[in-house]
């Protein structure tokens, strides 16, 4: 999901880590009463949080069950005016798919940074690009909050669109080698989608 986010026009950065507990600290052995989820930091002049549910509810299956509370789905919201908008998108889904969606909108008590070899996974298995953007920010905090890295991340999962990789390629800080890289994942993955 972190992935999916880190493409979208607006958003500033994504973040892996675990919410909806009490349980003090928890970690990927011992998430307690947490659910993995992922952080989305966005400007509000530029996307909406209701556009943000929307591209939410068509990036998962929102009528199964959760298999755990691990593994919950669930919208978090900040505040009274989220958890209406998520509620109400919920039920104009219900409505529109003619059935139940198991999908929770639950208060977000806080958030737990998931340990760093969960940040960024897709980019870090491209260790190329990994490369160099480390070189671009060393620091481990400074390369999990990079839009760039975000959207670095998002095309290695295969996400957006062709158009809006033309776009980015330009703006994201890489060498002639690391776009060139980057475009040999993305077209391998079109080319895949082809199929």
């Amino acid at each position: 999901m972190e992935s999916r986010f880190g493409i979208i026009d607006g958003v500033i950065r994504t973040r892996v880590g675990y919410a909806g507990g009490r349980r003090p600290d928890p970690t990927y052995r011992h998430i307690g009463d947490h659910t993995e989820t992922v952080q989305v930091d966005y400007d509000p002049k530029r996307i909406t949080y209701g556009q943000l549910l929307d591209f939410f509810w068509k990036s998962h299956t929102p009528n199964s069950p959760s298999r755990s509370g691990q593994y919950m789905r669930a919208v978090f919201y900040h505040d009274e005016n989220q958890r209406g908008q998520a509620e109400a998108s919920k039920a104009a889904l219900e409505k529109e798919l003619g059935r139940s969606v198991h999908t929770r909108v639950v208060p977000l008590h806080s958030f737990t940074m998931a340990e760093d070899y969960h940040q960024k996974y897709l980019l870090k298995q491209q260790h190329r690009l990994k490369a160099e953007m480390s070189r671009i920010y060393p620091s481990h905090r400074d390369f999990v909050d990079s839009t760039a890295v975000g959207r670095i991340n998002g095309y290695a999962g295969g996400n957006g669109s062709k158009e809006h990789f033309e776009r980015d390629i330009e703006r994201l800080g890489l060498s002639d080698a690391g776009k060139q890289a980057l475009r040999n994942i993305v077209e391998r993955q079109w080319d895949y989608e082809r199929q």
